[in-house]
Protein backbone atom coordinates (compact mmCIF):
# COMPACT_ATOMS: atom_id res chain seq x y z
CA UNK A 1 0.00 0.00 0.00
CA UNK A 2 1.41 3.03 -0.88
CA UNK A 3 1.72 6.05 1.65
CA UNK A 4 1.31 9.68 -0.10
CA UNK A 5 2.28 12.71 1.86
CA UNK A 6 0.89 16.24 1.28
CA UNK A 7 3.12 18.78 2.86
CA UNK A 8 1.06 22.10 3.12
CA UNK A 9 -2.23 20.41 2.46
CA UNK A 10 -3.98 23.49 4.16
CA UNK A 11 -3.48 25.23 0.77
CA UNK A 12 -6.74 23.43 0.05
CA UNK A 13 -7.31 24.66 -3.39
CA UNK A 14 -4.16 22.88 -4.42
CA UNK A 15 -4.05 20.26 -1.70
CA UNK A 16 -7.85 19.33 -3.30
CA UNK A 17 -6.83 19.02 -6.56
CA UNK A 18 -4.16 16.47 -6.10
CA UNK A 19 -6.13 14.23 -4.07
CA UNK A 20 -8.87 14.31 -7.04
CA UNK A 21 -5.96 13.59 -9.33
CA UNK A 22 -4.90 10.68 -6.87
CA UNK A 23 -8.52 9.05 -6.56
CA UNK A 24 -9.26 9.30 -10.15
CA UNK A 25 -6.91 6.36 -10.52
CA UNK A 26 -8.14 3.41 -9.20
CA UNK A 27 -4.60 1.44 -8.68
CA UNK A 28 -4.27 4.60 -6.16
CA UNK A 29 -7.22 4.10 -3.77
CA UNK A 30 -6.12 1.48 -1.57
CA UNK A 31 -3.67 3.33 0.06
CA UNK A 32 -3.08 6.36 2.69
CA UNK A 33 -2.85 9.84 1.85
CA UNK A 34 -1.50 11.77 5.42
CA UNK A 35 -2.27 15.60 4.92
CA UNK A 36 0.31 18.07 7.61
CA UNK A 37 0.41 21.33 7.85
CA UNK A 38 1.61 23.52 10.87
CA UNK A 39 -2.03 25.17 10.57
CA UNK A 40 -5.09 23.42 12.14
CA UNK A 41 -7.78 25.36 11.00
CA UNK A 42 -7.09 25.11 7.04
CA UNK A 43 -5.55 21.35 7.55
CA UNK A 44 -9.11 20.10 8.80
CA UNK A 45 -10.54 21.70 6.09
CA UNK A 46 -8.54 20.06 3.51
CA UNK A 47 -8.93 16.66 5.87
CA UNK A 48 -12.83 16.97 5.82
CA UNK A 49 -12.99 17.48 1.73
CA UNK A 50 -10.78 14.30 1.68
CA UNK A 51 -12.64 11.83 4.05
CA UNK A 52 -15.73 13.17 2.31
CA UNK A 53 -14.71 12.09 -1.00
CA UNK A 54 -13.29 8.66 0.04
CA UNK A 55 -17.27 8.27 1.94
CA UNK A 56 -19.38 9.56 -1.32
CA UNK A 57 -17.45 7.07 -3.79
CA UNK A 58 -16.84 4.17 -1.39
CA UNK A 59 -13.18 4.52 -1.69
CA UNK A 60 -10.82 2.23 0.73
CA UNK A 61 -8.30 5.02 0.55
CA UNK A 62 -7.11 6.08 4.03
CA UNK A 63 -7.15 9.72 5.06
CA UNK A 64 -4.92 11.04 8.22
CA UNK A 65 -3.82 13.95 8.90
CA UNK A 66 -1.79 15.63 11.62
CA UNK A 67 0.70 19.18 12.25
CA UNK A 68 3.75 16.87 13.10
CA UNK A 69 6.00 16.42 9.93
CA UNK A 70 7.77 13.51 11.55
CA UNK A 71 4.98 11.52 12.15
CA UNK A 72 3.77 12.69 8.50
CA UNK A 73 6.48 11.52 6.96
CA UNK A 74 7.49 8.16 8.76
CA UNK A 75 6.91 5.16 6.42
CA UNK A 76 6.23 7.72 3.17
CA UNK A 77 6.40 6.59 -0.44
CA UNK A 78 6.01 10.16 -2.16
CA UNK A 79 6.10 13.22 -0.71
CA UNK A 80 4.40 16.31 -2.31
CA UNK A 81 5.22 19.71 -0.71
CA UNK A 82 3.07 22.62 -1.29
CA UNK A 83 4.19 25.13 1.39
CA UNK A 84 4.18 29.06 1.43
CA UNK A 85 6.07 30.53 4.23
CA UNK A 86 4.91 33.86 5.23
CA UNK A 87 1.62 32.90 3.75
CA UNK A 88 -0.24 33.96 0.36
CA UNK A 89 1.61 37.38 0.75
CA UNK A 90 4.92 36.69 1.40
CA UNK A 91 6.35 38.88 -1.71
CA UNK A 92 4.61 41.80 -0.29
CA UNK A 93 7.50 43.80 1.50
CA UNK A 94 10.04 43.45 -1.58
CA UNK A 95 7.70 44.36 -4.10
CA UNK A 96 6.85 47.33 -2.25
CA UNK A 97 10.57 48.10 -1.86
CA UNK A 98 11.20 47.31 -5.19
CA UNK A 99 8.47 49.42 -7.16
CA UNK A 100 10.23 52.24 -4.57
CA UNK A 101 13.30 51.91 -6.43
CA UNK A 102 11.31 51.89 -9.61
CA UNK A 103 12.09 48.12 -10.57
CA UNK A 104 8.62 46.33 -11.08
CA UNK A 105 9.01 42.59 -11.91
CA UNK A 106 4.60 42.22 -11.29
CA UNK A 107 4.09 38.92 -9.04
CA UNK A 108 7.77 38.52 -8.50
CA UNK A 109 7.81 34.81 -7.57
CA UNK A 110 10.94 33.16 -8.73
CA UNK A 111 13.18 35.76 -10.30
CA UNK A 112 14.81 39.36 -9.24
CA UNK A 113 14.87 40.00 -5.29
CA UNK A 114 11.38 38.23 -5.17
CA UNK A 115 12.66 34.90 -5.99
CA UNK A 116 16.06 35.83 -4.18
CA UNK A 117 14.11 36.41 -0.97
CA UNK A 118 11.37 34.02 -1.57
CA UNK A 119 14.09 31.50 -1.74
CA UNK A 120 15.53 32.71 1.59
CA UNK A 121 12.29 31.84 2.96
CA UNK A 122 11.86 28.46 1.42
CA UNK A 123 15.13 26.54 1.16
CA UNK A 124 15.61 26.07 4.53
CA UNK A 125 12.61 24.56 5.46
CA UNK A 126 12.29 22.13 2.60
CA UNK A 127 15.45 21.36 3.22
CA UNK A 128 14.69 20.54 6.73
CA UNK A 129 11.96 18.30 5.16
CA UNK A 130 14.08 16.34 3.06
CA UNK A 131 16.79 15.87 5.91
CA UNK A 132 13.79 14.11 8.13
CA UNK A 133 13.23 12.22 4.61
CA UNK A 134 16.58 10.87 4.57
CA UNK A 135 15.95 9.63 8.25
CA UNK A 136 12.53 8.70 7.72
CA UNK A 137 11.78 7.60 4.37
CA UNK A 138 14.70 7.70 2.48
CA UNK A 139 13.87 5.68 -0.55
CA UNK A 140 10.55 8.36 -0.93
CA UNK A 141 10.27 10.49 -4.05
CA UNK A 142 10.04 14.11 -3.71
CA UNK A 143 7.24 16.03 -5.26
CA UNK A 144 8.20 20.14 -4.96
CA UNK A 145 5.19 22.38 -6.46
CA UNK A 146 6.51 25.12 -4.31
CA UNK A 147 8.23 28.55 -5.82
CA UNK A 148 11.22 29.42 -7.10
CA UNK A 149 11.22 26.02 -8.61
CA UNK A 150 14.68 26.08 -10.08
CA UNK A 151 15.94 27.42 -6.97
CA UNK A 152 14.64 25.01 -4.63
CA UNK A 153 14.94 22.06 -6.82
CA UNK A 154 18.92 22.79 -7.57
CA UNK A 155 19.72 23.03 -3.62
CA UNK A 156 17.38 19.83 -2.96
CA UNK A 157 19.41 18.18 -5.53
CA UNK A 158 23.00 19.59 -3.79
CA UNK A 159 22.40 19.28 -0.25
CA UNK A 160 20.26 16.55 0.41
CA UNK A 161 20.44 12.95 -0.72
CA UNK A 162 16.78 12.48 -1.35
CA UNK A 163 15.28 11.73 -5.13
CA UNK A 164 13.57 14.72 -6.06
CA UNK A 165 11.63 16.59 -9.11
CA UNK A 166 10.20 20.11 -9.55
CA UNK A 167 6.89 19.96 -11.06
CA UNK A 168 4.85 23.03 -12.69
CA UNK A 169 1.89 23.00 -15.10
CA UNK A 170 3.31 25.44 -17.33
CA UNK A 171 4.55 23.49 -20.16
CA UNK A 172 1.29 21.12 -20.46
CA UNK A 173 -1.04 24.67 -19.77
CA UNK A 174 0.95 26.41 -22.17
CA UNK A 175 0.47 23.26 -25.10
CA UNK A 176 -3.59 23.55 -24.77
CA UNK A 177 -3.35 27.80 -25.35
CA UNK A 178 -1.08 26.99 -28.45
CA UNK A 179 -3.73 24.45 -29.41
CA UNK A 180 -6.59 27.10 -29.14
CA UNK A 181 -4.63 29.62 -30.99
CA UNK A 182 -4.04 27.23 -34.30
CA UNK A 183 -8.01 26.09 -33.42
CA UNK A 184 -6.61 22.32 -33.67
CA UNK A 185 -7.97 19.67 -31.06
CA UNK A 186 -5.50 19.44 -28.08
CA UNK A 187 -5.21 15.68 -28.56
CA UNK A 188 -3.85 16.35 -32.01
CA UNK A 189 -1.32 18.61 -30.59
CA UNK A 190 2.64 17.21 -29.70
CA UNK A 191 5.50 18.95 -28.49
CA UNK A 192 9.01 18.73 -27.13
CA UNK A 193 9.58 21.39 -25.05
CA UNK A 194 13.06 22.16 -22.46
CA UNK A 195 14.39 25.22 -21.18
CA UNK A 196 14.46 26.09 -16.99
CA UNK A 197 11.46 26.68 -15.21
CA UNK A 198 8.53 29.26 -16.02
CA UNK A 199 10.90 29.86 -19.21
CA UNK A 200 11.44 26.55 -21.24
CA UNK A 201 10.78 26.67 -25.12
CA UNK A 202 8.67 24.86 -27.24
CA UNK A 203 11.25 23.59 -29.68
CA UNK A 204 8.54 21.67 -31.62
CA UNK A 205 5.18 22.59 -31.80
CA UNK A 206 3.13 20.22 -34.05
CA UNK A 207 0.17 19.01 -35.65
CA UNK A 208 -0.41 15.78 -36.91
CA UNK A 209 3.03 15.18 -36.79
CA UNK A 210 3.54 18.11 -38.66
CA UNK A 211 5.29 21.49 -37.66
CA UNK A 212 2.40 23.42 -36.40
CA UNK A 213 4.50 27.00 -35.89
CA UNK A 214 3.54 28.09 -39.46
CA UNK A 215 -0.25 27.41 -38.49
CA UNK A 216 0.59 29.97 -35.32
CA UNK A 217 2.90 32.68 -37.53
CA UNK A 218 -0.15 33.09 -39.53
CA UNK A 219 -2.43 33.11 -36.57
CA UNK A 220 -0.47 35.86 -35.40
CA UNK A 221 -0.48 38.30 -38.09
CA UNK A 222 -3.86 39.42 -36.52
CA UNK A 223 -2.77 40.80 -32.97
CA UNK A 224 -6.52 40.20 -31.56
CA UNK A 225 -5.73 36.83 -31.44
CA UNK A 226 -3.21 36.94 -28.64
CA UNK A 227 -3.90 40.35 -27.35
CA UNK A 228 -7.31 40.18 -25.62
CA UNK A 229 -7.97 39.33 -21.95
CA UNK A 230 -9.43 35.95 -22.69
CA UNK A 231 -6.46 34.60 -24.79
CA UNK A 232 -5.05 33.25 -21.72
CA UNK A 233 -6.08 32.08 -18.39
CA UNK A 234 -3.84 34.68 -17.14
CA UNK A 235 -5.10 37.51 -19.63
CA UNK A 236 -3.23 39.20 -22.81
CA UNK A 237 -0.26 37.11 -24.20
CA UNK A 238 1.11 39.98 -25.90
CA UNK A 239 4.61 39.33 -24.44
CA UNK A 240 4.87 36.04 -25.25
CA UNK A 241 3.63 36.40 -28.82
CA UNK A 242 6.60 39.26 -29.16
CA UNK A 243 9.10 37.06 -28.08
CA UNK A 244 8.14 34.12 -30.55
CA UNK A 245 8.09 36.53 -33.19
CA UNK A 246 11.58 37.76 -32.22
CA UNK A 247 13.56 34.94 -31.40
CA UNK A 248 11.49 32.21 -32.91
CA UNK A 249 10.18 29.50 -30.53
CA UNK A 250 7.46 30.00 -27.97
CA UNK A 251 7.79 30.30 -24.42
CA UNK A 252 5.91 28.58 -21.66
CA UNK A 253 3.82 30.15 -18.32
CA UNK A 254 2.24 33.62 -18.74
CA UNK A 255 3.32 37.13 -20.60
CA UNK A 256 3.04 38.54 -17.17
CA UNK A 257 6.11 35.78 -15.49
CA UNK A 258 7.69 35.67 -18.70
CA UNK A 259 8.23 39.68 -18.97
CA UNK A 260 9.84 39.25 -15.11
CA UNK A 261 12.51 37.11 -16.74
CA UNK A 262 13.67 39.24 -19.77
CA UNK A 263 14.30 43.55 -19.94
CA UNK A 264 12.51 44.44 -22.43
CA UNK A 265 8.55 45.28 -21.11
CA UNK A 266 8.37 45.86 -17.64
CA UNK A 267 10.47 49.27 -18.59
CA UNK A 268 7.79 51.84 -17.47
CA UNK A 269 4.06 52.58 -16.82
CA UNK A 270 3.41 52.86 -20.69
CA UNK A 271 5.23 49.62 -20.68
CA UNK A 272 3.36 48.10 -18.82
CA UNK A 273 0.06 49.42 -19.95
CA UNK A 274 1.18 48.40 -23.73
CA UNK A 275 2.00 44.74 -22.88
CA UNK A 276 -0.88 44.00 -21.22
CA UNK A 277 0.95 42.75 -17.90
CA UNK A 278 0.28 43.33 -14.45
CA UNK A 279 2.48 45.65 -11.98
CA UNK A 280 3.47 45.15 -8.62
CA UNK A 281 1.36 48.02 -7.76
CA UNK A 282 -1.58 46.37 -8.75
CA UNK A 283 -0.57 43.24 -6.70
CA UNK A 284 0.06 45.76 -3.73
CA UNK A 285 -3.50 47.37 -4.20
CA UNK A 286 -4.95 44.22 -4.59
CA UNK A 287 -3.91 42.83 -1.58
CA UNK A 288 -7.26 43.21 0.29
CA UNK A 289 -9.03 42.11 -2.71
CA UNK A 290 -6.92 38.74 -2.84
CA UNK A 291 -7.64 38.24 1.13
CA UNK A 292 -10.93 38.16 0.69
CA UNK A 293 -10.63 35.80 -2.10
CA UNK A 294 -9.07 33.96 -0.06
CA UNK A 295 -11.61 33.81 2.57
CA UNK A 296 -14.18 33.16 -0.12
CA UNK A 297 -12.92 30.66 -1.10
CA UNK A 298 -12.57 28.61 2.34
CA UNK A 299 -15.99 29.76 2.88
CA UNK A 300 -17.54 28.32 -0.33
CA UNK A 301 -15.62 25.05 0.55
CA UNK A 302 -17.20 24.79 3.30
CA UNK A 303 -20.67 24.91 2.10
CA UNK A 304 -20.30 22.64 -0.37
CA UNK A 305 -19.08 20.16 2.65
CA UNK A 306 -22.57 21.16 4.71
CA UNK A 307 -24.61 20.99 1.36
CA UNK A 308 -22.82 17.13 0.85
CA UNK A 309 -22.12 18.64 -2.34
CA UNK A 310 -21.09 15.67 -4.73
CA UNK A 311 -16.93 16.19 -5.80
CA UNK A 312 -16.37 14.87 -9.29
CA UNK A 313 -13.51 12.43 -9.49
CA UNK A 314 -11.79 13.61 -12.65
CA UNK A 315 -8.02 14.49 -13.59
CA UNK A 316 -6.86 18.31 -13.22
CA UNK A 317 -3.57 17.64 -15.61
CA UNK A 318 -1.22 17.63 -13.04
CA UNK A 319 2.02 16.03 -13.31
CA UNK A 320 2.38 14.60 -9.86
CA UNK A 321 -0.44 11.21 -9.54
CA UNK A 322 0.85 10.68 -13.22
CA UNK A 323 4.32 10.35 -11.83
CA UNK A 324 2.78 8.17 -8.69
CA UNK A 325 0.45 6.04 -11.07
CA UNK A 326 3.15 4.93 -13.63
CA UNK A 327 5.74 4.31 -11.13
CA UNK A 328 2.95 2.03 -9.45
CA UNK A 329 1.49 0.49 -12.07
CA UNK A 330 4.66 0.52 -14.52
CA UNK A 331 2.19 2.00 -17.37
CA UNK A 332 4.86 4.71 -18.94
CA UNK A 333 4.03 8.26 -19.45
CA UNK A 334 5.55 11.19 -20.16
CA UNK A 335 6.17 14.31 -18.39
CA UNK A 336 7.63 17.74 -17.68
CA UNK A 337 10.28 18.19 -14.57
CA UNK A 338 12.40 20.37 -13.48
CA UNK A 339 15.74 18.08 -12.61
CA UNK A 340 19.32 18.18 -12.42
CA UNK A 341 20.88 19.09 -15.87
CA UNK A 342 23.49 15.53 -16.60
CA UNK A 343 24.12 16.37 -19.84
CA UNK A 344 20.79 16.98 -20.40
CA UNK A 345 20.91 20.44 -22.06
CA UNK A 346 24.29 20.81 -23.17
CA UNK A 347 24.67 24.41 -23.87
CA UNK A 348 23.24 25.36 -20.11
CA UNK A 349 25.65 24.49 -17.36
CA UNK A 350 26.11 21.14 -16.01
CA UNK A 351 24.29 20.80 -12.66
CA UNK A 352 22.21 23.56 -13.30
CA UNK A 353 17.75 23.24 -13.32
CA UNK A 354 16.70 22.54 -15.71
CA UNK A 355 13.19 21.80 -17.53
CA UNK A 356 12.36 18.89 -19.59
CA UNK A 357 10.70 15.93 -20.57
CA UNK A 358 10.78 12.87 -18.75
CA UNK A 359 9.51 9.29 -19.05
CA UNK A 360 7.93 7.39 -16.52
CA UNK A 361 7.41 3.94 -15.85
CA UNK A 362 7.92 1.52 -12.68
CA UNK A 363 11.29 2.13 -12.74
CA UNK A 364 11.35 5.40 -11.58
CA UNK A 365 11.79 8.95 -13.88
CA UNK A 366 13.99 9.09 -16.37
CA UNK A 367 14.95 13.22 -17.59
CA UNK A 368 15.59 12.87 -21.50
CA UNK A 369 18.52 14.03 -23.62
CA UNK A 370 17.55 17.21 -25.31
CA UNK A 371 21.37 18.21 -26.93
CA UNK A 372 21.90 22.45 -27.26
CA UNK A 373 19.18 24.59 -27.16
CA UNK A 374 19.03 27.54 -30.24
CA UNK A 375 21.71 29.90 -29.11
CA UNK A 376 19.21 33.18 -28.74
CA UNK A 377 17.24 31.20 -26.21
CA UNK A 378 20.34 29.32 -24.53
CA UNK A 379 21.53 32.97 -24.29
CA UNK A 380 18.30 33.86 -22.52
CA UNK A 381 17.76 30.97 -19.88
CA UNK A 382 22.21 30.90 -19.27
CA UNK A 383 21.27 34.54 -17.44
CA UNK A 384 18.63 33.07 -14.95
CA UNK A 385 20.34 30.62 -14.77
CA UNK A 386 23.74 32.54 -12.93
CA UNK A 387 21.28 33.90 -10.73
CA UNK A 388 20.07 31.03 -9.84
CA UNK A 389 23.15 29.95 -9.25
CA UNK A 390 24.46 32.36 -6.97
CA UNK A 391 20.78 32.47 -4.76
CA UNK A 392 21.58 28.73 -4.01
CA UNK A 393 24.86 29.23 -3.10
CA UNK A 394 23.77 32.72 -0.71
CA UNK A 395 21.22 30.81 0.75
CA UNK A 396 23.09 27.64 1.15
CA UNK A 397 26.54 30.03 2.54
CA UNK A 398 23.55 32.87 4.10
CA UNK A 399 26.00 34.91 2.16
CA UNK A 400 24.30 38.37 1.74
CA UNK A 401 27.16 39.45 -0.79
CA UNK A 402 25.72 36.32 -3.23
CA UNK A 403 22.24 37.25 -2.64
CA UNK A 404 23.33 40.89 -3.56
CA UNK A 405 25.17 39.66 -6.76
CA UNK A 406 22.33 37.63 -7.74
CA UNK A 407 19.76 40.54 -7.72
CA UNK A 408 22.88 42.04 -10.18
CA UNK A 409 21.55 39.77 -12.75
CA UNK A 410 18.36 40.27 -12.68
CA UNK A 411 17.21 41.54 -16.21
CA UNK A 412 14.85 44.26 -14.78
CA UNK A 413 17.06 45.37 -12.15
CA UNK A 414 19.89 45.75 -14.65
CA UNK A 415 17.91 47.42 -16.78
CA UNK A 416 16.70 50.16 -13.84
CA UNK A 417 19.41 51.02 -11.04
CA UNK A 418 22.79 51.18 -10.44
CA UNK A 419 25.26 49.20 -8.86
CA UNK A 420 25.32 51.88 -5.64
CA UNK A 421 21.00 51.89 -6.38
CA UNK A 422 20.68 47.90 -6.47
CA UNK A 423 22.86 47.99 -3.34
CA UNK A 424 20.88 50.20 -1.02
CA UNK A 425 17.37 48.17 -2.34
CA UNK A 426 18.92 44.89 -1.37
CA UNK A 427 20.03 46.56 1.96
CA UNK A 428 16.95 47.88 2.86
CA UNK A 429 15.20 44.52 1.69
CA UNK A 430 17.54 42.56 4.11
CA UNK A 431 16.99 45.41 6.99
CA UNK A 432 13.25 44.12 6.51
CA UNK A 433 13.60 40.88 6.15
CA UNK A 434 15.65 40.76 9.64
CA UNK A 435 13.46 37.34 10.91
CA UNK A 436 15.12 34.98 7.82
CA UNK A 437 18.56 36.46 7.35
CA UNK A 438 19.34 35.37 11.02
CA UNK A 439 22.97 34.41 10.72
CA UNK A 440 23.59 35.94 7.00
CA UNK A 441 27.05 37.88 6.85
Amino acid sequence: MTKIVIIGAGSHVFSSRFITDIMSYPELREGTITLMDIAQGPLDLATAFAKRLVEQNKFNTKIESTTDRRKALLGADYVLITLKVGGVHHLDTERSIALKYGVDQGDMACIGSGGAFDSIRHVPPILQICHDMEELCPNALLLNYTNPMATITWSVNDYTKIKSIGLCHSVYGTAKTLSKYIDKPFEEISYWVAGINHFAWFLEFNWKGQDAYPLLREKFKNPAVYSGSDAHYAGADIVRAEMFKTFGYYVTESSGHCASYVPYFRKRPETIEQYKISSGAKYQSNIAINQARDKEQDELLKKKLADNFRFPVDHSGEYGSIIIHSIETGQAAVIYGNVKNKGLITNLPEGCCVEVPCLVDGEGIHPCHVGNLPPQVAALNINNVGMQELIVRGVAEKDRTKIFQAILLDPITAAMLTLDETKKMVDEMLTAETKYVQGYK
